[in-house]
């Protein structure tokens, strides 16, 4: 049985505790995973703090190599990574190679990124006062950022935050989610490969609370950026006063389609959306407001096609739904499922569980205030309710706390422009599923869905600080 130590200094750091891990859907034990303490997390910071000297005088073209060199080593490790995240977080395997193409890409973009930190000249002499002087604008970087990812994109989204991090010349201390702590591992062991130099990435798995704590609490740590649910963010962003923060908290996204919606191309993406990785997507489709005047045929099509789904082992590359994260999330979603057909809402496909596979479950006519409706269920669930304009279903898009990404599907530009403009959300996508990410993209929310924007550019940016410098020239 693999023992996995935490990741300290570029070294493997035997902890004080381990524990066991457990696949989602086989229920075998994978490996037994360090368990940090308070005290190890700090030795992991202490260890960032010292390599973030080196980081900030690294120029960029190596940090821009490291990260290349990342990109190319995963990309010739795909199928031994894709199996990682299929075996600890129950990723159909089909998917879990998508992820680490993705991942390859995410890294190549920090490539890329880490060559790009500009600045800009200003003007001095467009106020009276400033003639004489040459002013201009440079990114330093912050020093240690404390990353804390979760368990349904465990590589991809740990590159998130990884890679802009080494663009920007900074330093990391990365908790991985309990559940999926071998992929954060992975990666460390080949960024050693690539030439990072040691402690500039430190990974220590274990406790959220614990390590996060730790991560939030210390000075040496410049700016938490974190990706999980909102009571959780809330409390990072109380605990951390001045210290910068990235939240991104989920959504319960929603999509609107327009009577003039192809069908034929709505369905399967719609569907697409709902069901990737079991509904455990922070831009998962979960409420669909379709037209009236063509409610009852895509009500029809949407559940033949949800029933058909292949659902089961994730190493099988025909499945698209498995195993949700842990059986107490499973006994959850059926009990939101059966809260809502108490209140009144029709269960047309789904609706029942075999082990920790929960079939994907659609429900029609769903009050506005049951749980599928107005929290996120992070499982293979669906609504859909019937609207008589797309005005209406602007109104119901917005009647959430969350506004991370929404989508309308709609041959009308004016719609489109009008959608675009009111829908209150961090991003709005035309003629495709809230679901739609590229990695490039800026991405975050609004409301309850966060603070700060991801997508490789934008987030090395944040992990930066902008600093003015003049000169007099007089």
């Amino acid at each position: 049985m693999k023992k996995q130590h935490l990741y300290i200094g570029g070294q493997s750091v035997e902890a004080a505790t381990y524990e066991p891990l457990h696949a989602p859907y086989s229920g075998e034990q994978l490996a037994e995973v360090a368990s940090a303490t308070a005290e190890e997390a700090e030795k992991a910071i202490a260890a960032a703090a010292q390599a973030s000297a080196g980081m900030r005088r690294m120029p960029a073209h190596q940090r821009s190599a490291i990260l290349y060199q990342l990109s190319v080593l995963l990309a010739q490790r795909k199928e031994e990574a894709a199996r990682i995240i299929a075996l600890e977080a129950a990723k159909p395997i089909t998917a879990a190679r998508a992820e680490v193409d993705r991942t390859v890409e995410t890294y190549r973009f920090a490539a890329e990124e880490a060559k790009r930190l500009t600045g800009e000249t200003v003007p001095m002499d467009a106020a009276a006062g400033g003639e004489g002087r040459i002013g201009y604008t440079v990114r330093h970087p912050l020093g240690v950022i404390g990353a804390i990812t979760p368990f349904n994109f465990p590589m991809n989204l740990v590159a998130h935050k990884v890679g802009p991090a080494i663009a920007a010349g900074n330093a990391i201390v990365l908790k991985p989610a309990e559940q999926t702590p071998l992929s954060a591992y992975f990666i460390a062991d080949l960024l050693k490969e690539a030439g990072l130099p040691d402690g500039v990435l430190n990974v220590v798995s274990g406790d959220g609370k614990t390590i996060g704590d730790v991560l939030v609490s210390d000075p040496r740590v410049a700016h938490i950026t974190f990706t999980g649910s909102p009571g959780v963010g809330k409390s990072i962003r109380s605990q951390a006063g001045l210290k910068r923060v990235t939240l991104e908290l989920g959504s319960n996204a929603a999509v609107i389609v327009d009577r003039d919606a192809d069908l034929d191309k709505v369905i399967p993406r719609c569907v697409t959306g709902a069901f990737t990785n079991q509904g455990q997507v922070c831009i998962s489709l979960q409420r669909i407001y379709v037209h009236r005047d063509i409610a009852e045929e895509f009500i029809k099509r949407f559940a033949e096609v949800a029933s058909q789904v292949v659902v089961g082992d994730p190493l099988n590359p025909d499945t698209i739904v498995s195993a949700l994260i842990t059986s107490k999330d499973v006994r959850r979603a059926l009990g939101w499922i059966d809260e809502a057909k108490q209140a009144g809402a029709e269960l047309i496909a789904g609706g029942t569980a075999e082990g920790g596979v929960l079939r994907p479950t659609v429900l029609v006519n769903v009050p506005r205030d049951a749980k599928v409706s107005c929290q996120e269920v992070f499982a293979p669930i669906v609504i859909i309710n019937t609207i008589d304009t797309v005005e209406e279903g602007i109104a119901h898009v917005n009647d959430s706390v969350y506004g991370l990404q929404a989508g309308v599907f709609t041959n009308d530009i004016h719609t489109a422009l009008h959608a675009a403009d009111h829908i209150e959300a961090g991003g709005v996508i035309i003629n495709d599923i809230p679901t739609f990410r590229v990695d490039h993209m800026p991405y975050g929310g609004v409301k309850q869905s966060g603070i700060g924007r991801e997508g490789v550019k934008y987030a090395t940016e944040e992990m930066t600080e902008l600093k003015f410098v003049v000169f007099n020239k007089q």
